[in-house]
């Protein structure tokens, strides 16, 4: 009986395993309100390699500028999220840089956090789609910027096989959930470009927890560690913007 037991559970993680491997109706409906409301940018769609995705390019201002920032959103929302997406992806193109805020993988509303590693083997095709997507415009230095379980996501891709990219902003990042692909503390020490973790001084617990382990992995690598804590902001930096989009641009500016 307990053989049959376990065999059962077994096989309804898989099955959830399988049924979370994306929500891709709910991008198409994040796609169509954002693009239907879009007022910076223009709407383009990449293909990771099964699926055409959104992602919004707003163009710097500054004449013939070869720097592009990949941003990447939290868990659930989409590409021009109101808090720290949209004020970085258009915020940084005053500052010489063309942006490229990407759709990344999504569950249903319900899901629990943990649930999104199922998705996490959708995450690099995503990535390298839209840095290849800037490499063949020309761009020369490109950067990734993610917030939350983007930056969970992203480290995940720069601990692995990626393209070559020149940078991380990592915002409100944890320590991630240990053993499995969410696990940044583990990804940490492999990564060897230059790194800005930035996170608020009310920030989410698990955030303001993790800090000085991150910092402590990170120092492993050996690189180019930034570790800024902005005191009076929350996870989502709202009612700090300015600043979040002024600690951002003046480390980039510091090595770009």
């Amino acid at each position: 009986m307990r053989s049959f037991l376990s065999f059962v559970l077994m096989a309804g993680v898989f099955c959830v395993g399988v049924s979370h491997a994306s929500d891709l109706e709910k991008e198409k409906r994040w796609a169509n309100q954002v693009v239907d409301s879009l007022l910076d940018g223009e709407a383009v769609y990449l293909n990771d390699g099964q699926t055409d995705f959104l992602a919004l390019e707003t163009a710097s201002t500054a004449d013939g500028s070869r720097k592009a920032a990949i941003v990447m959103h939290g868990t659930g929302v989409h590409p021009n999220w109101p808090t720290v997406v949209l004020p970085l992806r258009v915020g940084l193109t005053e500052s010489g840089w063309q942006t490229l805020s990407i759709q990344m993988p999504v569950l249903a509303n319900e899901a629990e956090h943990a649930e999104y590693a199922a998705v996490y083997d959708r995450v690099p095709g995503r990535i390298d789609a839209a840095v290849d997507y800037l490499r063949e415009q020309g761009f020369t230095s490109v950067v990734l910027i993610a917030h939350s379980q983007g930056s969970t996501m992203a480290v995940y891709y720069l601990g692995g096989e990626h393209r070559p990219v020149d940078g991380l902003v990592a915002i409100g990042m944890s320590g991630g959930i240990p053993g499995g692909p969410m696990d940044s503390l583990s990804r940490l020490p492999r990564l060897s470009l230059p790194v800005l973790d930035l996170y608020g001084g009310e920030d989410l617990p698990e955030v303001i927890e993790s800090a000085p382990v991150r910092a402590e992995r990170a120092a492993e690598a050996g690189g180019d560690y930034t570790q800024r804590r902005v005191d009076g902001a929350d996870h989502f930096f709202e009612g700090e913007e300015g600043e979040l989009v002024t600690e951002v641009d003046a480390w980039l500016d510091a090595r770009f």
